[in-house]
């Protein structure tokens, strides 16, 4: 019990410094943000919008694509050929902008994101792949800065933000929120920096060389942006991440507890296959190849320790114990309550940045929902363990019914005005 307990307080410690990477200084906090364009729009850009059973939402996120203030872009929608219904929308919305939207039909029997973008890729005709999901909320000014980012940091990858919006839609909502807070605000950062990332699922942009270089997609991976930046990494790709809030992409959380279960399995099981494959014992340093296994394994490091902390806890305090094993069990606590401190001020500042009224209501759901999303995380983690022992692969598809909608446009005005 005291081994578990130094691990679980080590590895809590870890996660809370690296979470707060982004906040060490305020030098480091503005590093994290695009630098100001400088209005040339030399690189030309092709969309990917990969879109399966999206009829309801993929409307509204290519309209705020057509808006975009860059002047070389196309946008490439990737429909199914047993999804007529999106297929139907993509069609109509296609012959609004002749010249600038192409409709690919995806004819792969086995159906999923990675093999969508692969079917897409041999028609791209710009500098620059960028993916976005169809439910995204894309700011118009983003494609000028990720142009000038390229440019002046000649990177090779750009990963822009990605921020679920809807935190009050339900308790684990706002759990939801805050990772994707922290996550790429200011995680990402940090491997950047170390020269080793998981890529973003969406608004990350990679030169298209690069691109066709590596092979585009692993169409048999469940987490294909996170190994696709494994692969990127060990060929030594320069990857540059922008987090502002006025420019970020905005999507929803899951809907339900049960989605959202499916999804983090699906990123889990990823993780596991990315492991497994081995790409990352190519990275040139022991501690880029160090942070790797680390970051693979940390989902289910997360979801132990989120669980496993407070059970010990409680266990301590209603069985007796000799006094040096109780003491040790309550060690890991200490990082897990500087955590959610940590947390709380981030919700403050999540509010702040988005102009997003937080009560004293989401304080308490915050605290009081830390224990059950753990649990939420931990289902999930098992989950993916078993599907990828027992071979089950398939692609649990995540339903999207537009909550980061609602209010959205006013939300928007009042962050861009702000920024």
């Amino acid at each position: 019990m005291i081994v578990s307990s130094v691990v679980l307080s080590a590895f809590a410690a870890i996660t809370l410094w690296w979470t707060m990477h982004a906040w060490r200084t305020p030098e480091t906090l503005a590093a994290t943000r695009f630098a100001e364009p400088d209005g040339d729009h030399k690189l030309t850009f092709s969309l990917l919008l990969p879109a399966r059973h999206e009829q309801a939402v993929l409307e509204h996120t290519v309209d705020r694509l057509l808006r975009s203030t860059h002047q070389g872009y196309e946008i490439i929608i990737i429909v199914g050929h047993d999804d007529p219904d999106t297929a139907a929308v993509a069609e109509r919305i296609a012959l609004r902008a002749p010249g600038r939207i192409l409709v690919i039909t995806d004819h792969n029997e086995v159906k999923n994101k990675p093999r969508a973008l692969n079917t897409a890729l041999p028609y791209v005709r710009g500098d620059v792949v960028g993916v976005f999901d169809a439910e995204d909320v894309v700011h118009p000014e983003l494609l000028e800065h990720v142009d000038h980012a390229f440019r002046s940091t000649r990177a090779d990858v750009v990963q822009g933000g990605v921020q679920l919006i809807n935190f009050q839609s339900s308790w684990f909502s706002l759990h939801n929120c805050l990772e994707y807070f922290f996550w790429f605000r200011s995680r990402l950062h940090l491997h950047a920096n170390k020269g080793f990332i998981p890529l973003g699922g969406n608004t990350v942009f990679v030169r298209t060389d690069v691109l066709r270089g590596a092979n585009g997609w692993d169409g048999t991976c469940l987490a294909e942006d996170c190994d696709l930046g494994v692969r990127l990494s060990s060929r030594g790709a320069k990857v540059v991440v922008a987090y502002e809030a006025s420019l970020v992409t905005r999507e929803e959380t899951p809907d339900t507890i049960g989605s959202l279960v499916k999804q983090r399995t699906r990123w889990n099981q990823g993780f596991l296959q990315v492991l497994r494959k081995g790409e990352w014992r190519r990275l040139p340093s022991m501690r880029q190849r160090v942070l790797a296994r680390y970051t693979l394994v940390g989902p289910f490091l997360q979801a132990f320790s989120g669980v496993a902390i407070p059970v010990g806890v409680g266990v301590a305090l209603a069985t007796s114990l000799p006094i040096g094993v109780a003491l040790a069990t309550f060690v890991p606590v200490v990082p897990m309550l500087a955590n959610i401190v940590f947390q709380t001020i981030g919700l403050r500042d999540f509010g702040k940045q988005y102009h997003l009224s937080v009560t004293a209501r989401d304080y308490a759901r915050l605290i009081l929902g830390a224990f059950p999303y753990a649990l939420i995380l931990s289902v999930a983690a098992l989950r993916a363990v078993w599907r990828e022992y027992t071979g089950r692969r398939n692609w649990e598809l995540t339903a999207h019914v537009g909550a980061h909608l609602q209010g959205n446009a006013t939300a928007e005005t009042t962050t861009a005005g702000a920024a």
